[in-house]
């Protein structure tokens, strides 16, 4: 046995340690082991090695675990993109859940993204309703609302749109907010947005599906609304997800359902991981289809 922390046995003054009785293999990340025990990390580490010495130090002795597990690896973004696709070919159920779940979720970046933050810092998004399909942990969100901006966090996900609504708790923001489990596709809501923000979700997309995305996106935007697409991976590599994308993959898309690129730069905010390999381009509906 030994002991590990976690954000859900945290009290308002003291962190508390969580007892695990089952073994750690090494071909498991340690993160998607404490999320199957109901649990999540309160470090963003993947290794005893790092844990011990914080829980030791604030009084919380660790059990020392036995030399084949004393550190387990941490699972790559490759390990983590080739065990979604797994799941993805499986085709048994909600695979987008069964990979939240298991804690393979390499486009989540653990935080708000960070051009989102500037934008909303700047005042350059539009206010009123916003919608986030595929939102994840609801970290955008959570940074999009605001007394004048009620934002709707979209995913087919149960596993993230309960992490989402966790996150929102206590955040400031968390009041102008909703989490809602339903499928793009077929997701009707009462009234059309003034924004919509898309970020690694067209590019889960199977190809072939990208029409029916565009489609939808152009009737949930409202007339003077605006469709802001993160793109990413602007690539050119097969198979997926993510599948590669171009500008002009958006184009071929969005312009016969009316909407208009009004501009496209690249993103001096990326992450670094994803730099040189992401634009951010707004949308707008034009008078009338071409």
């Amino acid at each position: 046995m030994f002991m590990r922390a976690c954000t859900s046995c945290r009290g308002v003054n003291r962190i508390q340690a969580c007892r695990f009785d089952r073994p750690i293999s090494a071909s498991h990340s340690l993160r998607a082991y404490i999320s199957a025990a109901g649990h999540r990390l309160f470090s963003s580490s993947d290794t005893m090695a790092a844990e011990a010495p914080r829980l030791n130090c604030m009084g919380k002795p660790v059990d020392a675990p036995e030399a084949t597990n004393s550190v387990v690896r941490p699972v790559s973004n490759a390990e983590k993109q080739a065990r979604v696709r797994e799941l993805m070919s499986a085709s048994s159920g909600n695979s987008w859940d069964e990979c939240w779940k298991e804690g393979m979720t390499p486009w989540d970046v653990g935080g708000v993204t960070p051009i989102i933050q500037h934008l909303v810092e700047q005042g350059e998004l539009p206010q009123g309703r916003a919608l986030v399909p595929g939102c994840g942990s609801g970290y955008d969100v959570l940074a999009l609302a605001s007394e004048f901006r009620q934002v709707v966090g979209l995913d087919i996900s149960e596993t993230a749109s309960s992490q989402a609504k966790k996150n929102a708790e206590q955040h400031p923001r968390g009041k102008w907010v909703q989490f809602i489990v339903d499928d793009f596709f077929t997701y009707t809501p009462e009234s059309p947005f003034n924004l919509i923000f898309d970020y690694t979700f067209f590019c889960a997309l199977e190809p072939e599906l990208r029409p029916k995305w565009a489609s939808k996106m152009a009737e949930l935007l409202s007339s003077d609304g605006e469709l802001l697409t993160l793109m990413f991976p602007i690539d050119d590599f097969a198979g997926g997800p993510p599948f590669a994308l171009s500008v002009e993959a958006y184009e071929k898309v969005l312009i016969p359902q009316g909407l208009m690129l009004v501009s496209c730069e690249e993103n001096e905010f990326s992450v670094p991981a994803r730099k040189g390999k992401e634009k951010i381009a707004r949308w707008k509906k034009s008078s009338s289809k071409m």
